[in-house]
């Protein structure tokens, strides 16, 4: 016979508790429960000074008066709720049973529990347990999202949840392309092509994400970024462009290394093109992509392809230029029928100084 055994259960580890009153004897009392049962605490004696306390260090769990001097609980909640960094921390709300109505108040504006005064020690132990369980619970979610996604994308998906479709957004998309890849590929082994493609990613996602950006698709050599989703973003355009330059600044670092390695240089082409676009999730129920769609991505893309023809590394479209500010030079191309196009497109260049 096989060896009953009993089911296994996760190891539930002690947190760290921000306990916010301005009752300094129901601070004391819920300090000792709290530390019986092995976890850290500290104090705050109104909301102000917790915020203060939470912007400078990581906590898993607050319980929270609502009735306070300087700044109560709802406006705790408020602003816990409108930082991204603060969303999914856990708040148990510490309330009188006249402040019933109350709890239900902070309950809908995202608290997670409520403990009446005064605390019984059985059902204090259940109700934290269950919220750092959550939390616990949460933060592996978030960390097994950012493995699939980037950081913007797994936040909104955590905030909003997930659904099929788009949104109209103003925003910049960015194409770039190693030229002459398949020469390159052909050429060496395909271990030294993929720790090329590596390097190469690792090298445009720094300067697409130090602006802002969002990489959201990557195919052979080529990828696309977004500047403006799935967060908005002032001056994208601006945003993108100066990306775009610190990409061209970074091959251009990249290709001396390869040089003195006796390695092939790499050389790329960017389009950028802003305007409306869709963006959202597509697919299906099983597997989805986060992207942007619509005819100033196209024209993006067109252009990106347009930058072999020209000889020139950056290329924007016109209502990118209109974003941008006056110490950024551009050189006209001209009106250009591309690819796909039905009209003529006013399309410039974004000189690239060596060494800068």
């Amino acid at each position: 016979m096989r060896p009953n055994r009993e089911p296994m259960q996760h190891v539930k580890s002690p947190g760290y508790i921000l306990v916010v009153d301005d009752n300094r004897m129901n601070r004391l009392m819920l300090a000792r429960a709290l530390e019986q049962q092995g976890h850290r605490v500290a104090f705050a004696e109104h909301g102000r000074q917790a915020l203060d306390m939470l912007a400078q260090q990581e906590f898993d769990l607050i319980l929270l008066d609502i009735e306070m001097p300087e700044m109560n609980g709802y406006q705790v909640l408020e602003r816990l709720a409108a930082e991204v960094r603060w969303r999914d921390l856990p708040v148990i709300m510490i309330s009188a049973v006249e402040e019933i109505d109350s709890v239900v108040r902070c309950l809908e504006m995202g608290a997670e529990d409520y403990l009446s005064k005064p605390f019984n020690p059985i059902l204090l132990k259940a109700r934290i347990d269950a919220s750092l369980e959550k939390k616990r619970l949460r933060d592996e979610q978030r960390a097994l999202f950012r493995k699939f996604a980037s950081d913007p994308v797994a936040d909104e998906l955590l905030h909003s949840g997930f659904s099929l479709g788009g949104r109209l957004v103003e925003a910049t998309a960015l194409f770039c392309d190693i030229r002459s890849f398949t020469t390159i590929a052909e050429s060496q082994s395909p271990e030294d092509t993929i720790e090329l493609l590596n390097a190469y990613y690792a090298l445009m996602f720094d300067a697409i994400t130090a602006q802002g950006g969002l990489v959201n698709q990557m195919e052979g050599d080529g990828l696309m970024s977004i500047f403006g989703a799935p967060l908005p973003l002032e001056d994208h355009r601006q945003h993108a462009v100066l990306a775009a330059l610190d990409m061209i600044q970074l091959i251009e670092e990249f290709n001396r290394e390869q040089t003195s390695l006796l390695r092939p240089p790499i050389h790329i082409g960017i389009g950028i093109a802003s305007g409306p676009m869709i963006a959202g999730y597509v697919g299906t129920q099983r597997r989805v992509s986060y992207t942007c769609v619509g005819d100033t991505v196209n024209l993006a893309a067109r252009l990106e392809t347009h930058t072999k023809v020209v000889g020139q590394p950056i290329l924007i479209a016109e209502n990118t230029r209109q974003g941008l500010q006056p110490h950024l030079e551009v050189v006209p191309q001209g009106a250009v029928r591309l690819k796909g196009k039905t009209k003529d497109v006013n399309v410039f260049a974004v000189p690239v100084q060596p060494g800068n």
